[in-house]
């Protein structure tokens, strides 16, 4: 695992106290030369080359520590250099006391060897330059500058006088103008270049006067002097090359147009050196041959200069070119337009993809203001959102979305989606930016799955949630008015499983045309789920119970189906839209009312009250608590006495079902037999029935001749065992078949004649007698007598409880003719419903022999039974 090199050390307080005191000590000894304490020429040397030594010192071994840290050269070079650079200033500075002769050439060596140190070293510090190319570039800028500054010193009046002092001032004119650019061209700049870049141009500044002093044979104070700015310039260079723990200053993004825009600032000094030999011609009014020759490398710098200006700015131009052909190629093939627009919303450039995206042609557009494009309806509202934008309310956020519909080239409206982004503070766009998108076919989607989420796709009507919505909106709008319709199909499951799921599909197409056809513009036809509509129509209770009534009507109507014809019954129940607190009680109000109206039977129409809720609330409770009645011992049997009309002596009983409810009270076979078919458990409750009134029998009597009749359903009597369950009950109580009478009601007769014919068969072949309840309350035919096998024919109440209809025409009583036609086929003839002696009177005249009501004897449970049969049995 490789160990991560040191973090090189912070300056300790002992070398921050050297970087003051050092540099401090040679000022003084400076000012004591200047002040004639001490020899000019020593004080120079001792100052210049105290302070150089230190300051190299300090470079040389920063640039070791930076080697060790880091294992590579290159980072420690530019320290490195940079302490050349000061030892050399030291060298230099010893000069004028070390070797008094030849000064001038001593001088301009040394400049010249601390100038290449100075500018090797600033252009390999961090940040400076990132590779050679740019570093000779730099060194090159710096030559030309140096040069034309050269130049201009070089025609200053009495330079020319002293050949002697021109390299050193063209030295260092050159090394601090390639100094100079360094740093300042320098992306990032750190401050330990600036510091080192700094001092490197007071030092070579300070070492190029000293040659010119000493050129000039200036002596005295001046030359100690001229070693402050030297002494300042070497700690600015120590101080610069040894703070390694400044944290890095940002990454600047460098610009191609900021490269180019320095190269005017560069030629200022070519100015300067024109004028100066603009004013040399003026005032000297002649040129040596040196200062030609000059003029003329000047010149040539410049011209080379600009040569390379001119390869950048074509090679600047190809970049944007290819980049400009980028650009023209994504905004040409961009599925977005883009438009320009001033702050006065004028559109001032577009995309060339707006003539294939919207058919817009420049000269259409370019000029126009943007909101001759919007659609009026639109206008208003994209109007705000970009005088939103162009207030600043949204500067430094996302774009601003605008949908809004615009005109394409054919004039027609797209939906479209711009977004706006404020540029005005970027100086090469300096407008608004509007990208707009062709939303039109997501809209049409949105609309489509708008439209098919609030319709059933099989019917195409409204469904729940689009219903709701209507509801809702019609509540709004007049509160006081219209009916919400539920309608529920019934025999929809049957011809699912019968004739299959398509034409159970069919047939609820044609409903739903059906209750279209018969509704009015204003009215909404839904449907709520399977076998479930609903109309909402804006009638008030009248009409709408009317249209309920033709919808039962229509609906009622067979269904011509491709190889089949199936019929529907409904119940319809109806609510006023101003009776619910909300739309969802409204449809809970109307769905009670549809449930009652199923309850009192096929093809009715309900109102909702609040009775209904109360009686569906007690049927939900009693639905509930009836499967486990029998269990707890709540069912219960009551017996009515069937008794002869001429002697009054009791020839049987009836078995009646009661519940003994323990809140409700006693609950009739009126209310519990519904209940019980609707959970599918009428077979136990008949089995029950059966078995409790056999065992009850045993307990009374043993005569042969005194029978038990028990009511049968039809589901339970068309079952296979069916006889089998009523042998093996007769067996476990070993009653006599003959005695039990198995009663099957007329109503159910008509429903499946030959079945009821079968089982009834069944059941004389064990020799259990069967009997025709309720005749004459129903549709059954009197033919139907002759091939039913029944021994008994109990008659309903309305044939002799209403005189009035007694006759028809004038001819014979039906009740005689009843009589007569079940006597003739052997049956016994019972009575029921006999409340009054008159229509005792009338049922014995018309010959039947037995009897049944109140008026012989009321339903009572097995112990008063008993004593009622043991009082009348004589």
């Amino acid at each position: 695992m490789a160990v991560p090199p040191p973090e090189p050390a912070p300056p300790t307080s002992t070398g921050r106290a050297a970087m003051i005191a050092v540099p401090v000590l040679s000022a003084l000894v400076l000012i004591a030369g200047a002040a004639g304490l001490l020899p000019g020429p020593a004080a120079l040397a001792v100052a210049v080359g105290v302070c150089g030594l230190w300051a190299g010192t300090l470079l040389i071994r920063a640039a070791l520590e930076i080697h060790h840290a880091e294992r590579a050269f290159a980072a420690c070079r530019g320290a490195g250099f940079v302490g050349c650079g000061t030892l050399a200033t030291a060298a230099t500075g010893l000069v004028p006391w070390w070797a008094p002769d030849g000064q001038v050439g001593w001088l301009t060596s040394g400049l010249t060897v601390a100038a290449t140190c100075y500018v090797v070293g600033t252009s390999l510090l961090p940040g400076a330059a990132r590779n050679w190319p740019i570093r000779l570039r730099r060194a090159f800028d710096g030559v030309g500058l140096g040069v034309s500054l050269g130049f201009a010193l070089y025609l200053v009046p009495g330079a020319a006088t002293r050949p002697a002092a021109v390299p050193a001032m063209l030295v260092a004119a050159g090394g601090v103008a390639i100094v100079t650019v360094i740093v300042l061209r320098a992306r990032p700049r750190p401050r330990p270049a600036v510091w080192c870049g700094a001092g490197a141009v007071v030092v070579l500044l300070s070492l190029g006067t000293l040659t010119e002093l000493v050129a000039f044979g200036v002596s005295g104070p001046a030359v100690p002097l001229v070693g402050l700015p030297i002494v300042a310039g070497l700690a600015a260079s120590a101080a610069g090359g040894t703070r390694r723990d400044l944290p890095s200053p940002p990454l600047e993004p460098r610009h191609p147009d900021q490269y180019l825009a320095s190269y005017p600032l560069l030629a200022v000094p070519a100015a300067v050196g024109v004028i100066a030999a603009l004013w040399h011609v003026v005032t000297v009014r002649d040129f040596s041959t040196k200062a030609i020759v000059f003029g003329l490398v000047m010149v040539s710098v410049l011209v080379m200069r600009e040569l390379l200006v001119v390869r950048d700015i074509r090679r600047y131009a190809g970049r944007l070119r290819v980049a400009e052909a980028h650009f023209r190629s994504l905004v040409a093939g961009a599925t977005d337009l883009t438009l320009v627009l001033d702050e006065r919303l004028t559109i001032r450039w577009q995309s060339p993809a707006a003539a294939r995206l919207f058919g817009l042609r420049d000269e259409a557009v370019i000029g126009r203001e943007f909101r001759e494009l919007i659609h009026p309806d639109d206008a208003a509202d994209a109007q705000a959102v970009i005088e939103s934008v162009l207030a600043g309310e949204h500067e430094g956020g996302p774009p601003v979305l605008v949908s809004a519909r615009l005109r394409d080239g054919a004039r027609l409206w797209r939906d479209t989606e711009s977004t706006i982004s404020d540029q005005r503070s970027v100086p090469e766009v300096a407008a608004l930016v509007v990208h707009v998108r062709d939303v039109g076919e997501r809209v049409h989607l949105e609309r489509t799955l708008h439209r098919l989420s609030h319709l059933d796709q099989l019917t195409g009507l409204a469904n729940r949630p689009a219903l709701m919505r209507d509801l809702l909106a019609a509540r709004r709008r007049a509160p006081q008015r219209g009916t919400l319709l539920v309608i529920d199909l019934h025999g929809l499951a049957e011809i699912n499983d019968s004739r299959g799921r398509e034409i159970g599909d069919a047939v609820l197409v044609e409903v739903g045309r059906r209750i279209r056809g018969l509704l009015g513009a204003e009215d909404v036809p839904a449907r709520l789920g399977g076998d479930e509509f609903a109309v909402l129509t804006s009638e008030s209770a009248v009409p709408a119970y009317a249209l309920a009534t033709r919808i039962v009507t229509a609906l009622g109507e067979a269904y011509p189906l491709p190889g089949a014809t199936v019929e529907l019954h409904t119940s319809v129940g109806l609510a006023e839209l101003s009776g619910g607190a909300d739309s969802d009680e409204v449809l809970r109000h109307a769905d009670l009312a549809r449930q009652r109206a199923r309850q009192l039977g096929k093809d009715r129409v309900e109102w909702y009250d609040p009775d209904v809720e109360i009686q569906l609330h007690r049927r939900m409770e009693l639905e509930k608590q009836l499967l486990g009645a029998a269990g707890r011992g709540e069912l219960d049997l009551v017996f009515q006495p069937v008794s002869g009309l001429r002697d009054g002596r009791p020839a049987g009983v009836e078995a009646l079902l009661r519940w003994r409810h323990p809140d409700l009270g006693t609950i009739l076979p009126e209310e519990i037999l519904p209940i019980a078919s609707s959970l599918g458990i009428t077979a136990e409750l008949d089995e029950w029935v059966l078995d409790e009134a056999c065992r009850q029998l045993t307990t009374w009597s043993s005569e042969a001749d005194f029978w038990l009749s028990v009511n049968v359903g039809p589901r339970e009597l068309l079952t296979a065992r069916f006889p089998e369950r009523v042998a093996e009950t007769l067996r476990r109580h070993r009653l006599a078949p003959e005695r039990l009478i198995v009663e099957v009601a007329e109503t159910w007769i008509a429903e499946d004649v030959p079945a009821i014919v079968a089982a009834l068969i069944g059941l004389r072949k064990l020799g259990v007698r069967a009997a025709l309840d309720d005749f004459g309350s129903g549709q059954t035919s009197l033919s139907h007598l002759r091939r039913l096998p029944v021994d008994m024919l109990k008659l309903s109440a309305s044939l002799v409880s209403n005189p009035s209809e007694a006759t028809v025409g004038g001819g014979p009583a039906i009740l005689d003719v009843v009589v007569s036609l079940g006597r003739r086929l052997g049956m016994e003839i019972v009575a029921k419903g006999l409340e009054t002696p008159e229509q005792m009177e009338r049922a014995t005249a018309a010959g039947c022999r037995y009897g049944q009501g109140h008026a012989l004897g009321f339903p009572a449970p097995a112990e008063r039974m008993e004593a009622y049969l043991e009082s009348h049995r004589a």
